[in-house]
C-alpha cells in the first residue's frame, strides 16, 4: 500500500480551531520579498502551534507537562493499531494508537481502557469525545498522563486506513513549547 498524506493543506481554506474558551492563532501566509525585488522569494508565516495538523505535548493541557522536545522523533514513527468506539484494540507489535473519532463518542470505560494501554502516541482522525464529560476531558486526561497526541488530521484520507499499518509523523523541531504543526504519513498493511 502506498503512503497517505493525513495532513490537511495549510491554505486559506483552512479552519482555525474557536470555540467559547478555547482559540487558535489566525493562520496566515504573506510575501515577505519577491524574485523581482531582491533576486529570490520568502513568504512570512503567522500561526499557532496547534495550527492544521498539529501535535499537543503534554505541556498543551498540564500545567508542568513535557514539552515537545521531550519526545524522541522515534517515538513518531512505527506501526499503529486503530482503536473505534465500542471496540478494544490488542496491542500486538504497535507502538502509536491511531483512534477513530469520527464514529461517535467513546464510554469513560472505553477511554480508561485505551489509556491503560499504554501507548506515548496517539494519531486521531475526527474529534473523539468522552461521553459524559466536558469537551476537552480526553485532551487534559492524556495530557496528564504523559501522553502526545496527533490531531486534526484529512478525515477522507484517514478513513481509507485498516485497523494495522505504520505511520509517520514529524512536527517542526520545536524547543519548549505545547505543540507543532506536523506531517502525517500512514500506510496500512492492507486496504480497506
Amino acid at each position: 500500500m502506498d503512503w497517505i498524506d493525513l495532513t490537511r493543506p495549510m491554505d486559506e481554506t483552512l479552519t482555525v480551531y474557536a470555540e467559547p474558551g478555547y482559540s487558535d492563532p489566525p493562520f496566515s501566509v504573506e510575501s515577505w520579498c519577491d524574485i523581482a525585488g531582491q533576486g529570490y522569494a520568502v513568504q512570512r508565516l503567522a500561526l499557532g502551534t496547534q495550527c492544521g495538523t498539529h501535535i499537543d505535548a503534554p505541556a498543551h493541557m498540564a500545567e508542568g507537562g513535557a514539552t515537545l522536545e521531550a519526545l524522541p522523533v522515534s517515538a513518531l514513527v512505527g506501526r499503529y493499531v486503530t482503536l473505534r468506539p465500542g471496540q478494544e484494540p490488542e496491542r500486538g507489535d504497535a507502538t502509536l494508537l491511531f483512534v477513530d473519532g469520527t464514529a461517535g463518542p467513546v464510554t469513560r470505560a472505553g477511554f480508561d481502557a485505551a489509556l491503560a494501554l499504554g501507548f506515548p502516541v496517539w494519531v486521531m482522525a475526527g474529534g473523539l469525545q468522552v461521553a459524559g464529560e466536558e469537551p476537552l476531558f480526553l485532551h487534559r486526561s492524556l495530557a496528564r498522563a504523559g501522553v502526545y497526541l496527533v490531531e486534526d488530521l484529512d478525515e477522507v484520507a484517514a478513513a481509507q486506513l485498516p485497523d494495522r499499518g505504520e505511520i509517520i509523523a514529524l512536527p517542526l523541531r520545536l524547543v519548549g513549547t505545547g505543540g507543532s504543526p506536523c506531517r502525517v504519513l500512514a500506510r496500512g498493511d492492507e486496504l480497506r
